[in-house]
């Protein structure tokens, strides 16, 4: 007996296979992508009666045709050597539509084992089946299954080890699509026979001549076969003659028809099939006056859930790697090479928790994506949103992906999986970065509360939006009709069931994703972050225009509190106890102290005091944050900023913002942090008022509105360009949208300063 098995799980999708998969696997996974195609791989090992077992849980396919790069991916698996067993999951409440994949699967004679699953279901439809029957036209073992249970896959466990020791015994099917077309397939077999191709003399040549006859493109593209072209043109002729009809139509309908028989002998039904409950939960989710506003209502919950359960833990994460740097500071010695340390504190920690913390939204995100999916729901709302999008030549499908891409671009272009077609699927992906993600809410809580009144903030934040989703859908259309050019594509939704999704599941959903995120993501990330740190730190300069050290002395000495300042403020009743303490050790007001809300009454002379010092401290900071400015001008990106200059100049940007711009790359959040420290703020947020003041003083409404324009529509972070890559497995493709978003970005944002200035619209200084 063997000790190890390589099996193939195949089935059509929502047939319930990754449950099984799941099942079968538990945590023994691994998630992957075919070499150069963008179909996820998932293998999995498991060990049943000693014997050791590798789990290949292919696409889910509807065909073995290469209609679709699934049905490519699962072509070139099964006629590889090495899969010992196919076990093909199929939905046994549809079972003659689901079949129509066994008729092909059975060509291969591999051995195969049929998993009639979702049996519970098809029992309260009330159908029976004579699996003796269905095992003798197929040739293969049946067994009925409940992916999502445990016993249900307990069953499917005991007839695989059976299975596994009569692999040499396997059945012959009993298919036969007609005198005529049996005739042309033995003719063209007779050929391949002929040429004996070394690598696929484990598969009849019958299922290569049906695939020839069908035209697949698979095949065609196969070298070796070309000799037998002639003969499959012959055959065709004959059969076009004879029934008016192409071969892969008529070879179509002969399967549907062949199935019909064979279901039609061995199904049978006890009770009239009452209407479904999917199909009354449809009449509402899907109704033409409802469906919308619904899926928008499901869309507003699942956003709400996922930033619900994230905020407690990111909360915690970011205090985690706050006293994780904290800790690091101060068991290293800022003497003990200064460099490596400030790069492990302010570069990797600081780079690592910057990525992290938003693991607790992408993990709730695809937990939620997850119930949506398994839950049935998915399928209706591409159902509800096809008509709208394909007025922008996109398909529903779409839909998803881009609402997703308001939280964080990088999982909503993992999201895009889900499109059949990949010219639909490059397109979302190519236009899924101007959707406003996340990573941009800070610059725009900076931005807009400075510069534009109450009343307009909202609708400046709306109107934002609105062009991000605007512009994407004009660039879909203008791209399907340009450069993704062709024939419309006509697409058959299937609306599975509803059924529970099981916690397990769910769980390995999440954890999936979670993963691919941090490895991929977090990695780009962490690399750039550090990257970005050096250009901010070096080279570092050596001669200021002022002695910054002993202004800030001077400053500091003059902020000091004499003996009669302290005690006028102990008894002032200004500070509590604590605070007064601190004063009186630090001989001074520390700002954290001056930032509270301070009552004095009508102590004139301790108002005067706390004024002073504060009018110090703000000069200390000033001083500080202006050599760090000075620093940050001297340094590789400052160098950048300044060259650059002249080119930004036209849209409204000076070096500052375009300096800040350029570390945006790595991540939009870094827009703020790096204005906060060119104008002297320190270690500015966006919720900070001293930087909003300093913006407003330097730049016009029109520059901030242009700032936000750009920044909502140029290059994405290189996290983002990273995932574009990958799914399209293409560099070239991750630098076109780069430069396209650039250009894009540029003159857009050109067009508006330019009028602006042209109209005097928002050019009025409002500092």
């Amino acid at each position: 007996m063997r000790k190890s098995f390589r099996i193939a799980l195949a089935g059509n999708p929502n047939c319930g296979k990754t449950c099984i998969f799941n099942s079968l696997t538990g945590a023994r996974q691994h998630v992957g992508n075919y070499p150069g195609v963008t179909v996820e791989s998932k293998s999995g090992s498991f060990s049943l009666d000693g014997v050791d077992i590798e789990l290949i849980d292919l696409p889910g396919v509807y065909s073995l045709s290469s209609s679709s790069p699934e049905e490519a991916v699962v072509f070139d698996e099964l006629t590889k050597k090495g899969i010992d067993l196919i076990v093909n999951v199929v939905d046994s409440t549809i079972l003659q539509r689901s079949m129509y994949l066994t008729t092909q699967l059975a060509e291969l004679h591999i051995p195969m084992l049929l998993a009639f699953n979702m049996s519970d279901d098809a029992k309260k439809n009330g159908l029976l089946f004579d699996i003796g029957k269905l095992e003798k036209y197929f040739g293969s073992p049946i067994v009925q299954t409940v992916g999502n249970t445990v016993n249900g896959v307990k069953l499917l466990k005991d007839k695989l080890a059976e299975t596994l020791q009569k692999l040499d015994d396997h059945g012959v099917p009993m298919l036969s699509y007609g005198a005529d077309f049996d005739e042309a397939i033995g003719a063209v077999a007779g050929v391949i026979d002929k040429l004996s191709v070394e690598r696929y003399k484990h598969i009849p040549a019958r299922f290569f001549a049906i695939k020839l006859l069908e035209k697949d493109s698979c095949v065609m593209k196969i070298a070796d076969f070309e000799p037998a072209w002639e003969e499959v043109e012959v055959q065709l002729r004959h059969l076009r003659d004879k029934h008016a009809i192409e071969a892969d139509t008529f070879m179509a309908d002969r399967r549907y028809a062949m199935l019909s028989g064979a279901c039609r002998d061995a199904i049978s039904c006890t009770q009239e099939k009452r209407r479904e409950i999917s199909d009354k939960i449809d009449l509402v989710l899907t109704n033409k006056f409802l469906g919308f506003p619904l899926f928008l209502a499901i869309m507003y919950v699942t956003f709400w859930f996922t930033f619900i359960c994230a905020d407690p833990l990111m909360g915690y994460i970011e205090g985690f790697f706050g006293w994780l740097g904290g800790v690091a500071g101060a068991c290293w010695s800022e003497e003990t090479l200064p460099f490596l340390r400030s790069l492990v504190i302010d570069g990797i920690i600081a780079g690592v928790g910057g990525v992290i913390v938003f693991l607790p939204n992408i993990l709730f995100l695809f937990f939620a994506i997850a119930i949506l999916e398994e839950s049935g729901y998915m399928s209706r709302a591409a159902f509800v949103m096809d008509g709208v999008m394909r007025r922008f030549g996109l398909q529903g499908k779409s839909f998803v992906p881009l609402v997703l891409g308001f939280g964080c671009t990088v999982p909503a272009i993992m999201a895009t999986r889900t499109i059949e077609s990949e010219r639909d699927r490059k397109i979302t992906i190519m236009v899924l970065p101007l959707m406003s993600c996340g990573a941009r809410l800070p610059i725009y809580a900076l931005i807009i509360p400075a510069f534009f009144a109450q009343k307009y903030q909202a609708f400046t934040m709306w109107l934002i939006y609105l062009i991000g989703v605007l512009v994407a859908l004009i660039g879909a259309r203008i791209m399907k009709s340009t450069l993704f050019k062709g024939d419309g594509e006509v697409y058959l939704m299937e609306l599975p069931p509803y059924r529970m999704p099981t916690m397990k599941s769910l769980l390995l959903h999440m954890w999936d994703r979670g993963r691919m995120y941090l490895q991929k993501a977090g990695t780009i990330i962490l690399l750039t972050s550090i990257i970005l740190y050096i250009c901010n730190t070096y080279p570092e300069k050596q001669e200021f225009s002022q002695d910054y050290d002993v202004a800030i002395a001077e400053a500091q000495a003059a902020n000091e509190l004499n003996d009669l300042e302290v005690a006028v403020l102990e008894k002032s009743g200004c500070f509590d106890a604590e605070a007064v303490a601190q004063i009186r050790e630090e001989r001074t007001i520390a700002p954290e102290l001056l930032e509270e809300d301070i009552e004095c009454g009508n102590n004139i002379l301790a108002a005067a005091i706390i004024s002073k010092i504060s009018k110090g401290n703000e000069e200390i900071a000033a001083l500080e944050n202006a050599q760090q400015a000075e620093m940050l001008e001297y340094t590789v990106s400052g160098r950048v900023g300044k060259t650059l200059e002249p080119f930004f100049r036209p849209i409204g940007f000076d070096w500052k913002i375009t300096t800040a711009t350029i570390g945006a790359l790595a991540a939009k959040e870094v827009f703020v942090a790096q204005m906060g420290i060119l104008y002297n703020e320190g270690e500015a947020d966006e919720e900070s008022e001293g930087l909003r003041a300093q913006l407003v003083e330097n730049y016009t409404p029109l520059q901030a509105f242009c700032v936000m324009l750009f920044c909502l529509l140029s290059i994405p972070c290189l996290a983002t360009l990273a995932i574009i890559k990958r799914e399209l497995n293409s560099w070239k493709m991750a630098v076109i949208e780069a430069g396209g978003l650039f250009v894009l970005a540029y003159v857009m944002t050109f067009i508006v300063y330019q009028l602006g200035l042209l109209f005097k619209i928002g050019t009025t200084m409002l500092g």
